[in-house]
Order: structure tokens, then C-alpha cells, then sequence
């Protein structure tokens, strides 16, 4: 534990240092990711799918605001969806203009939240998304998780939908909007899942907020369980076809992440745990304070070594020496 420690004390000394380098490079290779896995999702317009195009729109977004890279990710998103079904296009741009009103006005600075949430669907790892979520983020935060739901259902029932829509006559634009719209708005499977993710966030975060000892663990195991048992509720109702062996192993792998996470960012020594009381004027005061765990990085010192003139003089070396711990 002592070697994690000192790692992770390192880990954020040389992020203070280098932090300038770090955030642009950092949005590079966020933006380059999302860029990547939209176009091997989609890829129906090859321009956007050229790698310089790809990096050149990646070093835009490293040196502009962080939601710079959910505005390019929509564009380029549409600008598939519009080589492939003007229909399409034009649904998802007003997902994305409702998406968008939402983000902004009650969680604006979730964008690793917008743009990881269908990346980890991508992945086959989408229920660490909630936990880690709920552990770092707020009951706001419920609006850029269920964003990015919906805009991975959406991409991914059009996709499969491709040879469906390719069947419609060039005439029938009506046929496929509707077509379009009934099939989103009938993805329960869809609406299951950001009931699941919205109600295992607020429990977390809730949980995690307690004073009891070992709240963010109790948290996390609660709401892998909730996120368990409502996705098994909703498969029962609505027989959304959901893998139990995928789902449990799913939210083990998210649990163990969220333990990862917490080490990092909420790591205390429950052992040491001191309850003080105290009072004023007005009021009794009640504090229960539990200490960081934390350790001092070991530094490196450099120690000159006094070497005797006439031992220097019988050697032949220079007086001074110089050794490295």
C-alpha cells in the first residue's frame, strides 16, 4: 500500500508540474479517440474518415475549451449520417439540438461524461459510466450520462437499420422519417438503460455523501446492485434480450474500476477516525473528522564526499566528488 501511495504522490507532482503539456495533450487524445470510433462506427464519408482530416481536427480540439470536442463529434457524426440518409441526418441534428439545450443548461462541464458514455458502450464496458460518475459528479450529471445513451442507441439503431432505410424509394423521404423515429422511440432497451444509469448515479452519490465509514465502497457495491437488478427488471418487462452472464460481469469490471478511482481521489484512513464537539454561542457542533491517507515522496539527495588532499594527491583524481543517493 506504502508503494501505491508514493506512486500516486508522484503521479500528482509530476501532473503539477507539467500540467500545461498535459491538458492539451490530454483533449488530443480524447479528441483523436472519439474521432476514431465515430468514424469506424459510421464511416460513410470517406473525407472525414482521412486520418490527416482525423488529426488536424484532433489538434483544433486540444487547443480550444473542452466542449469544442462534443461540437466537432456531432458535426462529423452528421456529416456521416448525411452522406448515408439525409433522413437521418436531419433526426439525429435535432437529438443533438435537444441534447444540447439540456447539456448546457444543467451540466456543462461534463464533457468526459458526454463523450465517454458511448465510447464505453463501444467498448463493452458502459457500466462503469454511472458508478465512477456518481462517485466524482453531481445529480446534474444524470443529463450528460442519459446524452450520451441516447446518442449511442440512436447511432447504433441507425446503423444496424442501413439496409432497411436503403430499401425506401428516393421518394419516400416521409416513410423513412417515420421509420426512423417510431424505431428510436420504441428502443425500450434504450429507455431502460438510462432509467438504470440515472437512478444507480443518484444512489451512488447520495451513499457516497454519507458520514458513515466506507461510504463510497458501500456506494459502489449499492449501486452496482441497483444497476443489476433494474436492468434485470426491465428485461423481464420488455424482453430487451440483455446477456445476465455480460450485465454481472459488466458491473463487476465497473466496481473494480470505481475502486481504482476512489483510491485516487477519495483515499482516507477510516482507522484513525476522531469525533470532535465543540460549541459557541448559538450553536453545539458536531465534527467527525477521518485523515487522508498520504505519504511524503522520497527525494533524491545529492551528498559531496570530502576526500583528504593527500589521498587526492597519492590518487591523482580532482578534490571533489560527488555521489547520488
Amino acid at each position: 500500500m506504502a508503494s501505491l501511495l508514493v506512486f500516486r504522490e508522484q503521479l500528482k507532482k509530476f501532473y503539477s508540474k507539467y500540467e500545461l503539456y498535459i491538458t492539451p495533450a490530454s483533449k488530443f487524445a480524447l479528441a483523436l479517440i472519439t474521432l476514431l470510433v465515430i468514424n469506424g462506427s459510421i464511416g460513410y464519408m470517406s473525407e472525414l474518415k482521412n486520418f490527416a482530416v482525423v488529426l488536424v481536427l484532433a489538434l483544433m480540439c486540444s487547443f480550444l475549451p473542452a466542449n469544442f470536442i462534443v461540437m466537432i463529434a456531432a458535426l462529423v457524426t452528421l456529416g456521416h449520417l448525411y452522406r448515408f440518409s439525409i433522413e437521418c441526418a436531419v433526426v439525429a441534428l435535432a437529438v443533438f439540438l435537444i441534447l444540447f439545450i439540456l447539456y448546457f443548461r444543467f451540466s456543462p462541464k461534463d464533457t468526459l461524461v458526454v463523450i465517454l458514455t458511448p465510447i464505453c458502450f463501444v467498448l463493452k464496458i458502459p457500466y462503469v459510466i454511472p458508478l465512477a460518475v456518481g462517485l466524482v459528479g453531481t445529480p446534474f450529471s444524470v443529463v450528460s450520462v442519459a446524452s450520451g445513451v441516447v446518442v449511442y442507441y440512436m447511432l447504433h439503431y441507425m446503423n444496424i437499420s442501413a439496409s432497411v432505410l436503403n430499401t425506401f424509394e428516393e421518394d419516400g423521404a416521409l416513410e423513412k422519417f417515420r421509420y426512423v423515429i417510431d424505431g428510436l422511440m420504441a428502443n425500450k432497451i434504450m429507455f431502460v438503460t438510462i432509467v438504470a444509469f440515472v437512478v444507480t448515479l443518484i444512489v451512488v452519490y447520495f451513499i457516497r455523501r454519507l458520514s458513515v465509514d466506507y461510504a463510497w465502497t458501500i456506494a459502489v457495491i449499492t449501486g452496482a446492485l441497483f444497476d443489476i437488478l433494474i436492468l434485470l427488471f426491465g428485461d423481464l418487462m420488455y424482453n430487451t434480450n440483455l446477456s445476465i452472464i455480460g450485465l454481472i460481469f459488466g458491473n463487476l469490471v465497473a466496481a473494480a474500476v470505481a475502486k481504482v478511482l476512489e483510491f485516487f481521489v477519495f483515499n482516507v484512513d477510516y482507522s484513525r477516525t476522531e469525533h470532535v464537539q465543540f460549541e459557541d454561542d448559538e450553536y453545539y457542533y458536531y465534527v467527525k473528522a477521518v485523515p487522508k491517507n498520504t505519504v511524503t515522496a522520497p527525494q533524491k539527495r545529492v551528498k559531496t564526499i570530502r576526500v583528504p588532499e593527500k589521498a587526492v594527491r597519492m590518487s591523482g583524481q580532482n578534490p571533489g566528488r560527488q555521489k547520488r543517493d
